[in-house]
């Protein structure tokens, strides 16, 4: 599933397109995706102008002039296609790209400039919604949210008030959405080997001296990937023909029996599994 970095990926290449057009046609071209369309989808978005496109966690956020906000989530295999005058692309750093199938094409954004936005999704596990701007923060999908990784709120006095007392492993907390939003798998690998935290420790037991050192590998691991274009994304067929999202280059993610990238270290990557997720980490160097 994409990651926030991939995320912010595809805001950042759909902005230039969508923030400040006017949609002059939308095309909803099945009922449903993990969720059936809200009423009135079509006619809700035809003539609204989308002001700015934020990112929540994982979500893309259309703020419309209308008062409604356009929510939209790649799921798994979500991804969008922009056609425009001098330019067509995919939103993200795409190497080896496998052209979409037009069966998978399920809703069409036209824009008063002659821009096109085609979102395909073969999965269907994205989903889009309205919502009203006054009710975002406490809409269902937002309401439990914890801090943005990359905000001014996710600091060292956060990370420490929600792990006091905890046994839980630091690698399970900071993927509950309720403490910090839209951190992934992959990239909290990342950040507890760098702060050098094990992620088999109960969190409790972290000492207050590493919780600055992870929030700044938290931003640091984060933005590292959004300049990279969502760690260099790829994009692949999968054997049943979904499209998927293809990481690399990280330091211990999909590392395991490889040498311990930190100097002088010398231990050994390993994988365990906790809460039915891979976990990569150095025994050695974090404790």
């Amino acid at each position: 599933m994409p990651e926030l970095p991939e995320v912010e990926t595809v805001r950042r290449g759909l902005r230039p397109v969508l923030e400040g057009a006017r949609l002059s046609r939308v095309e909803q071209r099945r009922p449903d995706l993990r969720f059936a369309f809200p009423d009135g989808f079509v006619q809700r978005l035809t003539g609204a102008r989308i002001e700015r496109l934020e990112r929540r966690a994982k979500y893309l956020l259309g703020h419309l002039d209308r008062g409604d906000v356009l929510v939209m989530h790649l799921g798994m295999t979500g991804r969008f296609e922009i056609a425009a005058p001098g330019l067509a692309t995919r939103p993200g750093d795409f190497v080896h790209a496998v052209a979409p199938d037009p069966k998978h094409a399920h809703v069409l954004f036209e824009t008063e400039a002659g821009a096109s936005v085609t979102y395909y999704d073969p999965r269907r596990f994205g989903f889009m919604g309205l919502v009203p701007a006054e009710g975002l923060a406490a809409h269902p999908w937002f309401a439990d949210m914890g801090p943005e990784p990359l905000g001014p709120d996710l600091t060292a006095a956060h990370l420490a008030g929600a792990f006091a007392g905890r046994k839980q492993g630091p690698k399970t907390l900071l993927l509950d959405q309720r403490i910090v939003a839209g951190l992934g798998n992959i990239y909290v690998c990342e950040a507890l080997h760098r702060s050098g935290i094990s992620p088999l420790r109960p969190a409790g037991e972290i000492p207050a001296s590493k919780y600055p050192l992870l929030v700044q590998v938290i931003r640091e691991v984060l933005g590292e990937a959004i300049e990279a274009g969502g760690s260099t994304l790829r994009d692949f067929a999968a054997t049943d023909g979904a499209l998927g999202y293809f990481q690399h280059s990280f330091r211990v993610y999909g590392r395991e029996g490889e040498a311990c990238p930190t100097p002088g270290c010398g231990g050994t990557i390993e994988r365990e599994v906790q809460a039915g997720r891979s976990t990569f980490f150095c025994r050695q160097c974090q404790a």
